[in-house]
Protein backbone atom coordinates (compact mmCIF):
# COMPACT_ATOMS: atom_id res chain seq x y z
CA UNK A 1 0.00 0.00 0.00
CA UNK A 2 1.54 3.30 -0.84
CA UNK A 3 1.78 5.40 1.90
CA UNK A 4 3.42 9.31 2.25
CA UNK A 5 5.53 10.21 5.24
CA UNK A 6 8.99 12.16 6.01
CA UNK A 7 12.29 10.46 5.97
CA UNK A 8 15.59 11.70 7.50
CA UNK A 9 18.48 9.92 5.50
CA UNK A 10 21.02 7.51 7.55
CA UNK A 11 22.93 6.05 5.33
CA UNK A 12 23.05 4.47 2.29
CA UNK A 13 24.75 1.38 0.44
CA UNK A 14 25.53 0.56 -3.34
CA UNK A 15 22.62 -2.33 -4.39
CA UNK A 16 23.70 -3.50 -7.84
CA UNK A 17 24.60 -1.68 -10.69
CA UNK A 18 22.58 1.32 -10.67
CA UNK A 19 20.93 0.91 -7.16
CA UNK A 20 21.35 1.53 -3.52
CA UNK A 21 19.54 0.64 -0.50
CA UNK A 22 19.13 3.89 2.11
CA UNK A 23 18.35 3.74 5.61
CA UNK A 24 15.65 6.45 7.16
CA UNK A 25 14.37 7.48 9.87
CA UNK A 26 10.62 8.26 9.03
CA UNK A 27 8.26 10.18 10.86
CA UNK A 28 5.01 7.70 10.46
CA UNK A 29 7.28 4.14 10.62
CA UNK A 30 10.60 4.47 12.21
CA UNK A 31 13.93 3.49 11.03
CA UNK A 32 12.87 1.50 7.60
CA UNK A 33 15.11 0.48 5.20
CA UNK A 34 14.20 1.34 1.24
CA UNK A 35 15.23 -0.05 -2.29
CA UNK A 36 15.97 2.73 -4.50
CA UNK A 37 16.23 1.45 -8.39
CA UNK A 38 17.88 3.58 -10.56
CA UNK A 39 19.76 5.94 -8.62
CA UNK A 40 23.12 5.98 -10.79
CA UNK A 41 20.72 5.83 -14.15
CA UNK A 42 20.83 9.58 -15.69
CA UNK A 43 17.77 8.60 -17.29
CA UNK A 44 15.87 7.67 -14.16
CA UNK A 45 15.94 11.56 -12.74
CA UNK A 46 16.95 10.46 -9.11
CA UNK A 47 20.27 11.92 -8.58
CA UNK A 48 22.36 10.40 -5.48
CA UNK A 49 23.88 13.59 -4.47
CA UNK A 50 20.02 14.15 -2.80
CA UNK A 51 20.72 10.88 -0.42
CA UNK A 52 22.91 11.71 1.40
CA UNK A 53 22.97 11.37 5.76
CA UNK A 54 20.73 14.45 6.94
CA UNK A 55 18.83 15.18 3.99
CA UNK A 56 15.13 15.62 4.89
CA UNK A 57 12.66 14.00 1.87
CA UNK A 58 9.25 13.96 2.06
CA UNK A 59 8.84 10.00 0.37
CA UNK A 60 5.98 7.78 -1.38
CA UNK A 61 7.08 4.40 -0.61
CA UNK A 62 4.85 1.30 -1.60
CA UNK A 63 4.86 0.19 2.66
CA UNK A 64 4.22 -3.49 3.98
CA UNK A 65 4.95 -4.01 7.96
CA UNK A 66 6.81 -7.66 7.05
CA UNK A 67 8.73 -6.53 4.20
CA UNK A 68 12.24 -5.71 5.55
CA UNK A 69 13.08 -3.77 2.56
CA UNK A 70 10.78 -0.97 1.87
CA UNK A 71 10.06 0.41 -1.97
CA UNK A 72 10.17 3.48 -2.93
CA UNK A 73 7.43 5.22 -5.49
CA UNK A 74 8.35 8.71 -5.43
CA UNK A 75 10.06 11.59 -3.79
CA UNK A 76 10.73 15.24 -3.00
CA UNK A 77 13.10 17.23 -0.92
CA UNK A 78 11.42 18.86 2.19
CA UNK A 79 15.02 20.20 3.18
CA UNK A 80 18.49 20.50 1.65
CA UNK A 81 21.37 21.11 4.18
CA UNK A 82 23.41 22.87 1.51
CA UNK A 83 24.79 24.81 4.38
CA UNK A 84 26.38 21.62 6.27
CA UNK A 85 27.68 19.70 3.04
CA UNK A 86 29.53 23.35 2.52
CA UNK A 87 31.25 24.01 5.54
CA UNK A 88 33.35 20.93 6.50
CA UNK A 89 33.07 21.77 9.86
CA UNK A 90 29.41 21.10 9.55
CA UNK A 91 30.09 17.93 7.54
CA UNK A 92 31.92 16.42 9.77
CA UNK A 93 29.77 17.05 12.69
CA UNK A 94 26.77 15.17 9.93
CA UNK A 95 29.16 12.42 9.15
CA UNK A 96 29.54 11.74 13.02
CA UNK A 97 25.34 12.27 13.70
CA UNK A 98 24.83 9.74 10.95
CA UNK A 99 27.08 6.95 12.34
CA UNK A 100 25.68 7.20 15.64
CA UNK A 101 21.70 7.67 14.62
CA UNK A 102 22.36 4.28 12.31
CA UNK A 103 23.15 2.54 15.75
CA UNK A 104 21.18 3.78 18.24
CA UNK A 105 18.33 4.04 15.85
CA UNK A 106 16.30 0.59 16.09
CA UNK A 107 12.68 0.93 16.41
CA UNK A 108 10.46 0.30 13.49
CA UNK A 109 7.31 2.58 15.70
CA UNK A 110 6.66 5.91 14.75
CA UNK A 111 8.00 8.55 17.42
CA UNK A 112 6.77 12.04 16.04
CA UNK A 113 8.59 13.98 19.03
CA UNK A 114 11.98 11.96 17.99
CA UNK A 115 11.40 12.56 14.24
CA UNK A 116 10.54 16.48 15.39
CA UNK A 117 13.92 16.45 17.18
CA UNK A 118 16.06 15.21 14.91
CA UNK A 119 14.62 17.12 11.79
CA UNK A 120 14.60 20.69 13.77
CA UNK A 121 18.54 19.97 15.47
CA UNK A 122 19.40 19.37 11.62
CA UNK A 123 18.02 22.68 10.76
CA UNK A 124 19.48 24.23 13.21
CA UNK A 125 22.90 23.28 12.46
CA UNK A 126 22.21 24.27 8.71
CA UNK A 127 21.05 27.51 9.23
CA UNK A 128 23.81 28.41 12.07
CA UNK A 129 26.49 30.67 11.40
CA UNK A 130 28.93 30.40 13.37
CA UNK A 131 29.41 29.10 17.76
CA UNK A 132 28.08 25.25 16.48
CA UNK A 133 31.47 23.96 17.75
CA UNK A 134 29.47 22.30 20.69
CA UNK A 135 26.93 20.97 18.44
CA UNK A 136 27.26 17.24 18.57
CA UNK A 137 27.79 17.21 22.47
CA UNK A 138 24.36 18.93 23.00
CA UNK A 139 23.02 17.16 20.24
CA UNK A 140 23.50 13.81 21.82
CA UNK A 141 22.59 14.79 25.60
CA UNK A 142 19.60 16.00 23.91
CA UNK A 143 19.00 12.51 22.07
CA UNK A 144 19.35 10.63 25.31
CA UNK A 145 15.49 11.91 26.54
CA UNK A 146 14.42 10.70 23.81
CA UNK A 147 15.97 7.57 23.98
CA UNK A 148 15.27 6.38 27.09
CA UNK A 149 18.55 6.94 28.93
CA UNK A 150 18.34 10.36 29.86
CA UNK A 151 20.59 11.38 32.82
CA UNK A 152 19.58 13.47 35.96
CA UNK A 153 20.44 16.76 36.27
CA UNK A 154 22.63 18.50 39.21
CA UNK A 155 20.62 19.52 41.99
CA UNK A 156 23.45 20.54 43.88
CA UNK A 157 26.91 22.50 43.11
CA UNK A 158 28.38 20.19 45.76
CA UNK A 159 27.58 16.96 43.99
CA UNK A 160 31.21 17.07 41.69
CA UNK A 161 31.23 13.66 40.11
CA UNK A 162 28.82 11.80 37.75
CA UNK A 163 27.84 8.36 37.77
CA UNK A 164 28.10 7.06 33.92
CA UNK A 165 26.62 3.68 35.09
CA UNK A 166 23.64 5.27 36.97
CA UNK A 167 23.25 8.42 35.38
CA UNK A 168 23.41 10.65 38.24
CA UNK A 169 25.87 13.35 40.14
CA UNK A 170 27.24 12.67 43.09
CA UNK A 171 29.44 14.20 46.16
CA UNK A 172 31.70 11.61 46.47
CA UNK A 173 33.43 8.98 43.56
CA UNK A 174 31.52 5.37 43.46
CA UNK A 175 33.15 2.57 44.34
CA UNK A 176 33.02 1.55 40.43
CA UNK A 177 35.06 2.90 38.09
CA UNK A 178 32.53 4.16 35.36
CA UNK A 179 32.34 7.78 36.58
CA UNK A 180 33.88 11.28 35.24
CA UNK A 181 36.27 13.62 37.49
CA UNK A 182 34.79 16.81 38.54
CA UNK A 183 36.35 19.31 36.06
CA UNK A 184 34.02 17.02 33.29
CA UNK A 185 31.27 16.75 35.33
CA UNK A 186 31.04 20.50 35.65
CA UNK A 187 30.71 20.85 31.77
CA UNK A 188 28.53 18.09 31.58
CA UNK A 189 26.14 19.87 34.28
CA UNK A 190 25.79 23.15 32.22
CA UNK A 191 25.36 21.26 28.63
CA UNK A 192 22.92 19.18 30.65
CA UNK A 193 20.78 22.59 31.19
CA UNK A 194 21.28 24.27 27.87
CA UNK A 195 19.62 24.79 25.02
CA UNK A 196 21.32 25.05 21.34
CA UNK A 197 21.27 28.63 21.30
CA UNK A 198 23.05 28.42 25.44
CA UNK A 199 25.98 25.79 23.88
CA UNK A 200 27.92 28.97 22.07
CA UNK A 201 28.35 30.53 26.09
CA UNK A 202 30.05 27.55 27.05
CA UNK A 203 33.73 28.04 26.36
CA UNK A 204 36.30 25.17 25.82
CA UNK A 205 39.78 24.33 24.44
CA UNK A 206 39.71 21.45 21.93
CA UNK A 207 41.13 19.09 24.42
CA UNK A 208 38.53 19.55 26.86
CA UNK A 209 35.48 19.09 24.06
CA UNK A 210 36.97 15.95 22.96
CA UNK A 211 37.34 14.60 26.60
CA UNK A 212 33.67 15.50 27.14
CA UNK A 213 32.35 13.94 23.99
CA UNK A 214 34.53 11.18 24.79
CA UNK A 215 32.50 10.67 28.26
CA UNK A 216 29.34 11.31 26.11
CA UNK A 217 30.13 8.36 24.31
CA UNK A 218 31.33 6.40 26.82
CA UNK A 219 27.77 6.43 28.59
CA UNK A 220 26.04 6.19 25.61
CA UNK A 221 28.02 2.39 25.24
CA UNK A 222 27.37 1.58 28.71
CA UNK A 223 23.48 2.43 28.23
CA UNK A 224 22.76 1.14 24.47
CA UNK A 225 25.38 -2.00 24.84
CA UNK A 226 24.65 -2.09 20.78
CA UNK A 227 26.47 0.78 19.85
CA UNK A 228 28.65 0.02 17.72
CA UNK A 229 32.41 1.43 17.63
CA UNK A 230 32.29 5.21 16.06
CA UNK A 231 35.05 5.84 13.50
CA UNK A 232 34.04 9.47 12.30
CA UNK A 233 34.87 10.42 16.21
CA UNK A 234 38.66 10.47 15.42
CA UNK A 235 37.99 13.29 12.75
CA UNK A 236 35.66 14.98 15.08
CA UNK A 237 38.59 15.52 17.53
CA UNK A 238 41.03 16.62 14.37
CA UNK A 239 38.57 19.04 13.53
CA UNK A 240 37.19 20.94 16.68
CA UNK A 241 40.69 20.16 18.70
Amino acid sequence: MLHKTKGIILHQVKYTDSGVIVQFYTRDFGRQVVLIKGMRNRKSGRHNALFQPMFILDLVIYYKESREVQMLKDFSVAHSPVQIYSDVRKSCIAMFLSEILTSVLREESPNHELFDYLENSIRYLDECDQGFSNFHIAFLIGLTGYLGIEPGRRDDPSKKYFDLRNGNFLLLAPTHPEFCEPHIADFLARFFSASFDDITNIPMTGQLRNEVLETIIKYYGIHLPGLRRVNSIALLREIFS
